[in-house]
């Protein structure tokens, strides 16, 4: 018994199914590490305005210390938003991972069952042509011994015929 184009083929699609979970786990990825990366920059942006803040305190210029306060409250803004999303994106990307490893186990199921029946289907083969041999080699034993069987009754006849026809003339 050959491995089954059913298992093939179920081989095929959870091969499939588990590379689309893992492009669906990068673009997670990825959306999280861009999100991560805007909270970098919103936080960039929070320090640039108090920066100004702290120079135009310096300088006395209060409309970079207007500029300032708005640079900050809007990173501030823009970081608690981000946060939320983050946090989001976390689940979501948790979530696919999950689905892509249960996907990959899927699939490694699906191998291991493959494998398994290729692993019988040499072991039926060994076994049959084991067979094969055996069965060769008895008919070969049988062979060489029915001919021996055959050789043996004829070389006694030739021999029962030619004592008797020595011990009829000796006689």
């Amino acid at each position: 018994m050959a491995v089954s184009k059913g298992l093939r083929r179920l081989l095929r699609i959870r091969d499939l199914e588990e590379e689309q979970k893992r492009i669906a786990l990068e673009a997670a990825m990825g959306e999280l590490h861009t999100l991560e990366n805007a909270l970098e920059a919103a936080s960039a942006r929070n320090r640039r305005g108090r920066g100004l803040v702290d120079a135009s305190a310096r300088s006395g210029e209060l409309i970079d210390r207007q500029a300032g306060l708005v640079e900050s409250q809007a990173g501030t803004r823009y970081a608690a938003i981000l946060s939320v999303r983050i946090v989001e994106a976390e689940r979501e990307a948790a979530r696919m991972r999950e689905e892509f490893l249960n996907k990959r186990i899927e699939r490694r199921q699906a191998e291991t069952l493959i494998e398994e029946a290729k692993k019988r289907e040499a072991v039926d083969q060994a076994r049959r042509s084991q067979q094969s041999l055996d069965d060769w080699h008895r008919v070969r034993l049988y062979r060489r011994q029915l001919e021996a069987e055959l050789d043996r009754p004829s070389q006694t006849r030739r021999d029962a015929d030619s004592f008797s026809s020595t011990e009829f003339w000796k006689a």
